[in-house]
């Protein structure tokens, strides 16, 4: 009960959760990354294999993540945002938001539009929920949170039952 309890105060205060599309956990270390909304700027385009479209998946689930990224920034952050803006725009309004963050461990490419994100969320910069997987996906030109991470820990939150708007969003 009390995990669940921590894991709704995140989920809340991350302003957007990023994913648990295969709700797994491994150990692992924990190394941060960058949590500047700006960092997702320069290479929010890259498309490949190659390091500088990992590094653009890392940037952009960090910044969806971050408390100082606009709430419409992160909605484009999100795969099909526009979907979820007010359950992205209610979470941003948490009292708990402003200490939550996420840090990426590992992102593997494993196509030219979808990627795996090996992750943990941080409240107050303690690591909460270590070695979660998540998808990012290749859309409308940017790499994103994949709807599968963000539903899946939307259903965490929700008791284990899939929220409305993820049954809606297919």
């Amino acid at each position: 009960m009390k995990t669940r309890r921590l894991i709704s105060c995140i989920l809340l205060a991350c302003a957007i959760g990023a994913g648990l599309a295969a709700c797994s956990s491994s150990s692992s270390t924990t190394s941060s990354a960058p949590s500047s909304p700006a960092a997702a700027a320069p290479s929010a385009t890259s498309t490949g294999s190659g390091s500088s479209a990992e590094k653009a998946i890392a940037a952009n689930w960090t910044a969806f993540f971050s408390p100082q990224t606009p709430v419409s920034k992160r909605v484009s952050l999100l795969q099909n945002g526009s979907t979820f803006a007010s359950v992205i725009r209610a979470q941003a309004s948490s009292s708990l938001a402003s200490e939550a963050s996420a840090s990426v461990q590992k992102v593997t490419v494993t196509s030219p539009s979808q990627a795996t994100v090996d992750y943990t969320i941080l409240l107050a910069g303690s690591p909460v929920l270590k070695n979660q997987k998540g998808v990012a996906v290749y859309q409308d030109g940017t790499w994103k949170v994949g709807v599968a991470s963000f539903c899946g820990l939307l259903t965490v939150e929700n008791s284990g039952k899939t929220p409305s708007v993820c049954k809606a969003a297919g």
